[in-house]
């Protein structure tokens, strides 16, 4: 393995621990956010909000990994 390659592994490597540093803190945030007394169920009005939430988070997510790809295309 080159001393590139091994840079390139080490930078995805980075991101991939990045990207799941930010999937545990939206995580906690839907949940802080959207559940204020945890119980046996959600409510209607909290699965309304974890739900808009997580399709928040999706679609960000979905646009990191596009420029994530991107930026990788650019470096071959």
């Amino acid at each position: 393995m080159s001393d590139r390659d091994m840079e390139r592994f080490i930078h995805k490597e980075n991101q991939r621990h990045q990207i799941q540093q930010v999937i545990s803190r939206l995580t906690d945030k839907c949940f802080a956010k959207c559940v204020k007394r945890p119980g046996a169920k959600l409510s209607s009005s909290e699965t309304q909000c974890v739900q808009n939430c997580v399709e928040r988070f999706l679609d960000a997510s979905v646009f990191i990994m596009k420029l994530m790809s991107e930026d990788e295309a650019k470096e071959k």
